[in-house]
């Protein structure tokens, strides 16, 4: 009787344990990444437009599936306007124009797909490439952290009198976006650099943000100035810039989503799966308010390489997660694979006790990376590398290959990216 009950503990045991770690990485009793995804979107065909999209929308419209639009030059949401997409919808950018969709504070989009006809953004160039067209660009009045209530996203040829941006309203509602795919945006602008495909400035947690996937863009995939914006079910696929960059005291939640890189797409300026800062610049914080805090869970972060030993040694490859100064990280469940190291620490932070507890890293599967986590500049990170490697933290080490990582790492049409931990064992160390 008693071995019968210890062989029930430790089956018991060890489905806990598989459980568990099932939970690292993107999650789903089904890879909710079929149907609505495209990571081949060079060769799908969208059709020539019919209706355009020009100046400012000052009343509530509604852009239906029936037609395909393309836009031209800079569009503003504005006058508290609803912009509502059906289904099925596609929209163009218009590549010589620099085609930008801007909501401004106080309006609102509703573009709400689904998973058999998301909303497609994409470039009307016959052949695509990341870059093409502007992106778009969604402004709310939750707060920031700059001087003032408010501030203007002055960027090129935007208008600064309808980018204000920021507010006192957390819990405000910039509209939805749910089964969205943007393709091939964040055009350079003249003299400065490459704009970003989706840019969430002053957003309020009440906005929807759930199953976007952004590819191909020439700037930073998302970028997310102040507010509190709630994300889940996100997809950034090989581009150039930063694949989610929180800055200027954004309260970010972000859970259940992918980053693909890879190691021969990258931005002059630099290229990581997360970028975390306070600040753009130092001088523009008022140091009273918020702090950037971002809050990470489940996410999968690999890296789309042959050889990644290779190419990290040829200096491809970057660290997956960089954290600023003067932030917050909570970084749990997730996957990060094939980087250099996995997670960067600014060089301005000091190791200590106080700092660390604001840098959270736990329950993690960190595969095939050279190094875990080091403090920049620093060339010794055994005691970093001791403290997050504690078996407090729950983190496990691997060196596997993608395809012995993942469920259908290499499947054209409808990959999965799933943990596959029947193929493979980690350690803790």
């Amino acid at each position: 009787m008693k071995t019968k009950s210890l062989l029930i503990w430790v089956f018991l045991a060890v489905v806990s344990s598989v459980s568990a770690q099932q939970e690292k990485g993107i999650f789903g009793p089904s890879n909710w990444l079929n149907n609505w995804t495209e990571f081949k979107p060079a060769k799908a065909d969208y059709g020539e437009a019919t209706q355009i999209l020009a100046g400012n929308i000052t009343v509530n419209t509604r852009l239906t599936k029936k037609d395909v639009y393309i836009i031209q030059g800079n569009v503003y949401v504005t006058n508290n306007a609803v912009l509502t997409i059906d289904p099925g919808t596609i929209i163009i950018g218009d590549a010589e124009s620099r085609g930008t969709l801007i909501i401004t504070k106080g309006a609102q989009i509703i573009a709400e797909g689904s998973e058999t006809d998301p909303i497609v953004f994409t470039s009307n160039k016959s052949l695509k490439k990341a870059g093409d067209w502007g992106g778009i660009v969604i402004l709310g009045d939750a707060p920031i952290n700059k001087f003032g209530v408010y501030t203007s996203y002055n960027y090129d040829d935007l208008d600064p009198t309808l980018t204000t941006y920021g507010g006192t309203n957390p819990a405000s509602s910039s509209g939805v976006m749910k089964f969205v795919r943007v393709e091939y945006a964040g055009k350079k602008a003249r003299g400065a650099d490459s704009f970003n495909a989706i840019l969430l400035g002053g957003i309020g947690n009440k906005t929807i943000l759930e199953n976007i996937m952004v590819s191909y863009a020439a700037g930073n995939a998302f970028e997310v100035q102040g507010g509190e914006p709630v994300m889940a079910k996100i997809v950034s696929y090989k581009c150039n810039g930063i694949d989610f960059k929180f800055s200027t005291g954004a309260q970010a939640k972000i859970d259940n989503s992918l980053v693909i890189r890879s190691s021969y797409i990258s931005d002059s300026n630099g290229s990581r799966c997360i970028d975390v800062s306070s600040y753009l610049k130092k001088e523009n914080m008022d140091f009273t308010k918020k702090q950037t805090s971002l809050t990470a869970t489940n996410l999968t972060m690999l890296n789309d390489s042959e050889n990644i030993e290779a190419d990290i040694k040829a200096g491809l490859v970057k660290e997956a997660v960089y954290v600023a100064e003067n932030t917050t990280l909570v970084l749990r469940k997730s996957v990060i694979s094939g980087f250099k190291p996995a997670v960067l620490l600014d060089t301005k932070i000091e190791i200590n006790d106080k700092n660390l507890k604001k840098i959270r890293i736990e329950e993690m599967y960190l595969n095939n990376c050279s190094g875990n986590i080091f403090s920049e500049g620093s060339l010794n990170n055994e005691d970093l590398e001791s403290y997050y490697g504690n078996s407090i933290f729950f983190n496990l080490y691997s060196k596997t290959s993608n395809a012995e990582t993942f469920n259908d790492f290499n499947n054209p049409k409808r990959p999965d990216f799933r943990l596959a931990l029947t193929k493979f064992t980690a350690s803790t160390k």
